[in-house]
């Protein structure tokens, strides 16, 4: 008797993350902030030195370099400035993607844990036709890192070990870490900090139950940095409680019912929801990172496409007029 396929909606697939790159040749990462790689490509970045072109000058801070101070602004203002000069630099792109016993489960469309890896392979599927490197931190109990890298094999790299992960067994090259719960969040955004250089644009895909305290520390301090944006998945379950009824539940080692017929139990339970997604949007919100919502059931580049948009069109509008060069 044949043994039937792996179903692609349960179970994260190579092949279908590599399908996705067709789907992605309209899609733009547009970078809010200027790259600050050392390797040349198709991205402004502040670099400050001579023969560049001036941009504007701005405070000085410590560690700029005094040979471009703009003394005639210091002269005017009474405070230090420096010009600062941009020329194109290479971007990298770094995706976290969380495939923790959480993200396992979907009642619609897909599992989480399929929809995050879609969308990292949509990501750095877009990220490599435009010129930038591709490169990624994936934990699911055991923490792997992925260095950026660019063209068709870094994505293949990629979509290769998001299958991995995948899998109940860790793959080669993989170190022990804490399981997803309480904390592996945070775990997972300290060591983020060795893949993610000053420049780059990381994506944070997660469900984020298993944010902490520590959690808002170490988005702070990636944000002074590089440009985030956070991607939250969430199943249509934890967003509404199911009909009234008795539910059998289990997390592959226990088992329960889940009684939803009281209404005080419904109650319960689309407020311990609401006050999870309250406390990731004002996480993400006080510290200016876009929050993008994604549904199993939603089309993931549209949905990536139309969250990029709104992002950059938030951008714009809170943008404040660009400085320039004294007379």
């Amino acid at each position: 008797m044949p043994i039937p396929a792996p179903n692609p909606n349960v179970q994260i697939s190579a092949q279908d993350l590599i399908g996705l790159r067709r789907r992605v040749e309209r899609l733009t990462l547009t970078a809010r902030e200027p790259s600050r790689s050392a390797l040349a490509g198709g991205h402004r970045s502040r670099f400050r030195g001579r023969g560049m072109d001036y941009q504007e000058s701005r405070h000085y801070q410590p560690g700029d370099d005094i040979r471009n101070m703009d003394w005639r602004i210091t002269a005017r203002a009474g405070r230090p400035h420096v010009k600062v000069y941009e020329e194109e630099r290479e971007r990298p792109v770094i995706v976290l993607v969380d495939l923790g016993p959480t993200m396992c489960f979907g009642t619609r469309g897909a599992f989480k844990s399929v929809a995050a890896a879609r969308l990292a392979a949509i990501i750095g599927w877009a990220a490599v036709a435009q010129g930038d490197r591709i490169g990624a931190l994936l934990f699911n109990g055991v923490h792997h890192e992925l260095q950026p890298a660019g063209g068709r094999r870094a994505v293949m790299r990629l979509i290769r070990d998001l299958a991995l992960a995948g899998e109940p067994q860790p793959g080669p090259g993989t170190e022990a870490s804490p399981q997803s719960g309480p904390g592996s969040l945070s775990t997972a955004l300290s060591r983020l900090r060795r893949v993610a250089r000053p420049g780059s644009l990381v994506f944070i895909i997660s469900d984020f139950h298993g944010m902490d305290a520590d959690t808002e520390q170490h988005l702070s301090r990636l944000t002074r940095h590089s440009e985030v944006v956070a991607c939250q998945v969430a199943d249509a379950l934890e967003l509404a409680p199911p009909p009234p009824g008795r539910y059998g539940i289990g997390d592959g080692r226990r088992t329960g019912v889940l009684d939803t017929r009281p209404a005080a139990a419904r109650t319960r339970y689309a407020d311990w929801f609401a006050r999870h997604h309250a406390a990731v949007a004002a996480m993400t919100q006080a510290r200016g990172i876009p929050l993008l919502h994604l549904s199993p059931e939603d089309d993931p580049v549209a949905r990536l496409s139309e969250g990029l948009a709104l992002r950059l069109a938030q951008e714009i509008r809170r943008a404040p007029a660009p400085q320039g060069e004294a007379a």
